[in-house]
């Protein structure tokens, strides 16, 4: 059997959604596997998430009542879907979409108003992922709106917990994609040859990938890219903001940019958790589990845990990379993480180069982010 206390912590208490980092920090010291109501068993430790990303056997990630192609699957099931999402971010992939990405990046930095203020999450970032999303996967430009308020209605059912209202947005993003499906197939050969289209092509244990597979696929990456994504531009912009002596140092040397960009999102996490579930009983942390008890991995706590990063919310660029969780580990390390750096590479380094100084707004101070969000809701910054 195992151990549950009514509860060790409340995820939804304000001093949590205040500040989410800091209360994770706490709890990585004072109860590293904690049990809550809201999320289950919650994993703080470097180690003990670790565990858990590289024993699939025991740590199933199909934690989802619904079709989740291929993040909610295991071996070897999700061996085969995995193939075919790991054939849209090749090198050769990635190489042919940065002309486009650089593009993108410099028009959107260029339409900043230099010399005043920003709200840098509604007026930029969120842009930004609608922008390089839409882009990469070949969807229309009308559907930047929708794509914005959907997002919103899914992380506020997603916070309230509110089932029915998560159904009928899932149901509303279906019917986004499956349009698109319908377009392209009544165009035929004449369908652009983009992302959205080739899916239409891929074949699983011999037949094609019907069309709820296909949602499910563009679903996982268009949550992933459009929230997480906006989420890393504000939080690298307000650290440089926050930081005028890492700022300057990424203005003097370009070339550092990556490893930085990485540090940084180590130190403030944009995807806050992942879930899985116990397939058999298993201790962690000293918690004895039993099957089929519920998990979620906090990486933004993981990726500060003083046992791996010494002084680990200082920027350092000498650090094991290999030990950064930013785009998770194991069989489900994210296959999107050469886009996502290539895009957050080209949107920094325009930032620094078409600029001359990011700064915060002494008194409008950032509004942090809420569970699952991470990052910041509202950012207010000034351009120069």
């Amino acid at each position: 059997m195992s151990t549950r206390p009514e509860s060790d912590w409340d995820p939804r208490a304000d001093a949590v959604l205040q500040d989410q980092v800091t209360v994770y920090d706490q709890m990585r010291q004072r109860c590293p596997v904690a049990h809550s109501e809201y999320m289950h068993w919650s994993l703080f430790r470097h180690a003990d998430v670790m565990q858990v990303l590289t024993d699939h056997e025991t740590f199933s990630s199909a934690a989802s009542s619904h079709l989740s192609v291929p993040n909610g699957m295991d071996p070897p099931r999700h061996t085969e879907y995995r193939r075919i999402i790991d054939r849209y971010f090749t090198p050769e992939r990635i190489a042919g979409f940065s002309s486009a990405c650089s593009a993108i990046a410099a028009s959107l930095v260029a339409k900043l108003s230099k010399g005043s203020e920003v709200e840098l999450m509604a007026d930029f970032a969120q842009a930004f992922a609608l922008e390089m999303q839409s882009a990469f996967l070949g969807w229309p430009k009308a559907l930047h709106e929708p794509l914005r308020l959907w997002i919103r209605k899914n992380r506020q059912a997603t916070l309230e917990g509110d089932r029915a209202a998560m159904a009928d947005i899932a149901f509303e993003f279906d019917g986004y994609i499956k349009d698109m499906l319908g377009t392209r197939r009544k165009l035929g050969v004449v369908a652009s040859p983009d992302v959205t289209t080739s899916l239409l092509n891929e074949r699983v244990a011999g037949r094609l990938l019907t069309d709820d597979e296909i949602v499910s696929i563009l679903r996982n990456w268009t949550v992933g890219e459009l929230g997480t994504m906006a989420s890393c531009v504000g939080i690298i912009a307000h650290y440089l903001a926050s930081h005028p002596a890492v700022q300057q140092l990424l203005r003097n040397d370009l070339s550092i940019l990556p490893a930085a960009i990485d540090e940084i999102l180590r130190i403030q996490a944009p995807l806050i958790a992942n879930r899985r579930i116990t397939t058999k009983p298993v201790t962690l942390g000293g918690r004895d589990l039993a099957a089929g008890e519920r998990l979620s991995l906090i990486w933004a706590s993981a990726n500060r845990d003083e046992v791996v990063f010494k002084d680990a919310a200082t920027f350092r660029l000498d650090r094991d990379p290999s030990q950064n969780l930013l785009y998770g580990a194991g069989i489900h390390v994210c296959p999107g993480a050469p886009l996502a750096r290539l895009e957050l590479l080209a949107i920094t380094q325009e930032l620094l180069t078409q600029t001359t100084n990011i700064a915060l707004v002494a008194d409008k101070p950032a509004v942090n982010a809420v569970y699952p969000a991470g990052g910041f809701s509202v950012l207010p910054l000034r351009i120069d």
